[in-house]
Protein backbone atom coordinates (compact mmCIF):
# COMPACT_ATOMS: atom_id res chain seq x y z
CA UNK A 1 0.00 0.00 0.00
CA UNK A 2 2.88 2.57 1.13
CA UNK A 3 4.41 1.87 -2.39
CA UNK A 4 0.97 2.76 -4.29
CA UNK A 5 0.85 5.61 -2.49
CA UNK A 6 4.33 6.55 -3.53
CA UNK A 7 4.19 6.09 -7.06
CA UNK A 8 0.91 8.24 -7.09
CA UNK A 9 2.21 10.66 -5.04
CA UNK A 10 5.03 11.19 -7.44
CA UNK A 11 3.11 10.96 -10.26
CA UNK A 12 0.96 13.95 -8.81
CA UNK A 13 4.24 15.73 -8.49
CA UNK A 14 5.17 15.41 -12.20
CA UNK A 15 2.39 16.37 -13.36
CA UNK A 16 2.64 19.62 -10.98
CA UNK A 17 5.97 20.49 -12.06
CA UNK A 18 5.02 19.87 -15.74
CA UNK A 19 2.07 21.94 -15.60
CA UNK A 20 4.42 24.93 -13.59
CA UNK A 21 6.69 24.50 -16.63
CA UNK A 22 4.24 24.48 -18.89
CA UNK A 23 2.73 27.79 -18.14
CA UNK A 24 5.80 29.32 -17.46
CA UNK A 25 6.95 28.34 -20.79
CA UNK A 26 3.71 29.71 -22.61
CA UNK A 27 3.43 33.13 -20.70
CA UNK A 28 7.08 33.87 -21.83
CA UNK A 29 5.81 33.36 -25.70
CA UNK A 30 3.50 35.91 -25.57
CA UNK A 31 5.75 38.65 -24.18
CA UNK A 32 8.77 38.19 -26.46
CA UNK A 33 8.76 40.20 -29.52
CA UNK A 34 8.46 38.58 -33.02
CA UNK A 35 12.05 37.87 -34.43
CA UNK A 36 12.25 39.68 -37.88
CA UNK A 37 15.00 38.29 -40.27
CA UNK A 38 13.58 39.31 -43.18
CA UNK A 39 16.67 41.15 -44.39
CA UNK A 40 18.91 38.18 -43.69
CA UNK A 41 16.97 35.47 -45.31
CA UNK A 42 16.32 37.44 -48.05
CA UNK A 43 20.48 37.75 -48.45
CA UNK A 44 20.45 33.60 -47.82
CA UNK A 45 18.59 33.00 -50.57
CA UNK A 46 21.44 34.71 -52.94
CA UNK A 47 22.56 31.48 -54.88
CA UNK A 48 25.96 33.39 -55.34
CA UNK A 49 25.79 33.28 -51.17
CA UNK A 50 27.58 30.26 -49.42
CA UNK A 51 25.24 28.61 -47.06
CA UNK A 52 25.89 26.19 -44.94
CA UNK A 53 24.45 23.36 -46.44
CA UNK A 54 26.33 24.10 -49.45
CA UNK A 55 29.80 23.12 -47.14
CA UNK A 56 31.54 20.41 -48.77
CA UNK A 57 31.80 16.56 -47.55
CA UNK A 58 35.32 16.13 -48.47
CA UNK A 59 38.00 15.60 -46.04
CA UNK A 60 40.27 18.91 -46.24
CA UNK A 61 37.02 21.08 -45.85
CA UNK A 62 35.28 19.22 -43.25
CA UNK A 63 38.42 18.70 -41.33
CA UNK A 64 39.38 22.85 -42.21
CA UNK A 65 35.75 23.82 -40.75
CA UNK A 66 36.07 21.55 -37.92
CA UNK A 67 39.28 22.99 -36.76
CA UNK A 68 38.14 26.44 -36.65
CA UNK A 69 34.52 25.52 -34.97
CA UNK A 70 36.82 23.68 -32.28
CA UNK A 71 39.21 27.01 -31.87
CA UNK A 72 36.39 29.10 -31.60
CA UNK A 73 34.46 26.87 -29.25
CA UNK A 74 37.35 26.31 -27.00
CA UNK A 75 37.45 30.60 -26.36
CA UNK A 76 35.49 31.06 -23.53
CA UNK A 77 35.73 34.73 -23.33
CA UNK A 78 33.49 34.76 -26.84
CA UNK A 79 29.77 34.93 -26.73
CA UNK A 80 27.79 32.14 -27.05
CA UNK A 81 26.65 34.34 -30.76
CA UNK A 82 30.46 34.27 -31.87
CA UNK A 83 30.30 30.38 -31.03
CA UNK A 84 27.55 29.61 -33.08
CA UNK A 85 28.48 31.64 -35.99
CA UNK A 86 28.17 29.48 -39.66
CA UNK A 87 31.78 28.28 -40.69
CA UNK A 88 31.64 26.92 -44.11
CA UNK A 89 34.37 25.28 -46.10
CA UNK A 90 34.01 24.89 -49.94
CA UNK A 91 37.35 24.31 -51.96
CA UNK A 92 39.72 25.09 -49.32
CA UNK A 93 38.54 28.53 -48.95
CA UNK A 94 36.39 29.67 -45.46
CA UNK A 95 33.37 31.64 -44.98
CA UNK A 96 32.26 33.23 -42.14
CA UNK A 97 28.57 34.51 -41.54
CA UNK A 98 26.36 35.22 -38.48
CA UNK A 99 26.20 37.57 -35.10
CA UNK A 100 28.64 38.44 -32.72
CA UNK A 101 28.66 40.76 -30.05
CA UNK A 102 31.56 43.18 -30.51
CA UNK A 103 34.54 44.21 -32.84
CA UNK A 104 36.84 42.78 -30.86
CA UNK A 105 35.00 39.05 -31.35
CA UNK A 106 34.53 39.80 -34.81
CA UNK A 107 38.25 40.16 -35.22
CA UNK A 108 38.80 36.94 -32.90
CA UNK A 109 36.83 34.82 -34.61
CA UNK A 110 38.24 35.99 -38.33
CA UNK A 111 41.99 35.63 -36.74
CA UNK A 112 41.18 31.83 -35.76
CA UNK A 113 39.82 30.98 -38.85
CA UNK A 114 42.38 32.55 -40.98
CA UNK A 115 45.33 30.88 -38.67
CA UNK A 116 43.71 27.57 -39.81
CA UNK A 117 42.94 28.28 -43.00
CA UNK A 118 45.16 31.18 -43.99
CA UNK A 119 44.46 34.45 -44.47
CA UNK A 120 44.06 34.82 -47.70
CA UNK A 121 41.17 32.11 -47.69
CA UNK A 122 38.88 33.74 -45.25
CA UNK A 123 35.91 35.54 -46.26
CA UNK A 124 34.12 37.30 -43.12
CA UNK A 125 30.60 38.07 -43.97
CA UNK A 126 30.04 38.35 -39.82
CA UNK A 127 27.90 41.29 -38.60
CA UNK A 128 28.55 42.97 -34.85
CA UNK A 129 24.67 43.02 -33.49
CA UNK A 130 25.69 44.72 -29.41
CA UNK A 131 23.11 43.43 -26.94
CA UNK A 132 20.02 45.70 -26.87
Amino acid sequence: MKAILKVMFQMFLFMYLLSLVSSTASAQDSTAPAADNTKVNQREKDKAEPTADQQKENRPDREIARQIRRSIVQDKTLSSYAHNVKVIAQNGVVTLKGPVRSDEEKSAVEAKAAEVAGADKVTSQLEVKPKQ
